[in-house]
């Protein structure tokens, strides 16, 4: 009796070993969230495609250089909308876009705006980045997701 108890016991540890990494496995299945977007290719027809959130790559996308080379870039390329510095508008555009796996920039577009041509100069800026290094999931370059913030400050 004593040895069907051990080997009982034994069993159970390990089917309780296999079900915690079953569950680990399907718990980062989980974590890799997916953004359905639209997009218009020729034809003029509505594609939808997905892109993965930027929290759950295993290595996020990135600007060339890091982000203090996204700085210089915005800081070189902004130019503030003579009507906004003229009535005194400053404030923050909160953009979205998309990092595509070959490291281009589509889909960019505002999700809070300020005043209406900061929010259009804020797209400009992201439309003329250059192409940034792809987010990865397992070593293969995925589209990804990104919200970033442009400021306006007089």
């Amino acid at each position: 009796m004593y040895k069907f108890y051990h080997i009982s016991f034994r069993l159970a540890r390990l089917l309780v070993a296999l079900a915690s990494i079953a569950f680990a496995a399907e718990a980062q299945a989980q974590f890799r969230r997916v953004v359905t977007y639209q997009t218009v290719v020729s034809g003029n027809r509505m594609v939808e495609l997905e892109a993965f959130t930027y929290d759950s790559v295993d290595e996020q996308p990135h600007f060339p250089g890091g982000d203090g080379a996204m700085t210089k870039f915005i800081n070189r390329e902004r130019k503030y909308p003579h009507t906004a510095y003229a009535a005194g508008i400053e404030g923050r555009v909160l953009c979205s876009f998309i990092v595509n796996a070959d490291g281009s920039i589509s889909n960019a577009e505002v999700i809070k705006g300020e005043y209406e041509p900061l929010n259009k100069e804020a797209l400009r800026i992201i439309s003329r980045m250059p192409k940034w290094v792809a987010g990865k999931i397992n070593g293969t370059s995925v589209p990804v997701y990104c919200i970033m913030p442009i400021s306006f400050r007089l």
